[in-house]
């Protein structure tokens, strides 16, 4: 059996990635304080760092959401999340997730973009979504694995990197780093 992966995350949506992936895991909260001006592959490795894994790999994640090269956060309202999406519509969007694996003995830290374009929203197709309250709590007001799919026109990369950890990119680290010990390489 080979020994789990440690997730240094508090995010909900984020261990059904390496559930899917029928990779053993184990969850601790990541102690770390997103600091502005940081970037998503800092704030992985930052979270990654912050959890005492001993022997057993770690691995950080954060994603962050990007449209005319300002970052997209959480928005504090349904009226701010309104106003995102209203932006989005009809446009397209990065969203960058930086991913941090590390060991005691070794460190590695990667970054990956998805573009998303969302179709033109209507008016009511905004009330839906936000009235919906799936917004909450989200970077760029939406989430994909939800409802928030009917917003996306198209998706350039990898889906799972939007839901919040890019799973082709983890596929590759572990089959390089761990051959055969995840099931990949």
């Amino acid at each position: 059996m080979t020994e789990p992966l440690i997730l240094a995350s508090t995010s909900p949506q984020r261990p059904s990635i390496p559930e899917q992936l029928r990779s053993p895991f184990a969850v601790a909260g990541a102690d770390f304080p997103e600091a502005p001006g940081t970037w998503a592959p800092e704030r992985a490795a930052g979270k990654a760092r912050s959890v005492d894994g001993g022997e057993l790999p770690v691995l950080g994640v954060d994603t962050e959401v990007i449209f005319n090269g300002e970052l997209l956060g959480k928005p504090a309202n349904a009226t701010e999340a309104e106003a995102m999406l209203e932006a989005l519509s009809g446009r397209t969007h990065e969203v960058c997730s930086g991913l941090c694996l590390r060991t005691e003995a070794w460190e590695e830290l990667h970054a990956e973009s998805t573009y998303v374009t969302f179709r033109t929203l209507t008016p009511r197709d905004l009330a839906h979504y936000i009235a919906a309250e799936e917004w909450a709590g989200r970077a760029g007001a939406y989430a994909i694995q939800g409802l928030g799919v009917s917003l996306v026109e198209r998706i350039e990369g990898d889906f799972l990197n939007v839901v919040g950890l890019p799973g082709a990119l983890l596929v590759r680290v572990l089959g390089t780093r761990f051959p055969g010990s995840y099931g990949f390489g």
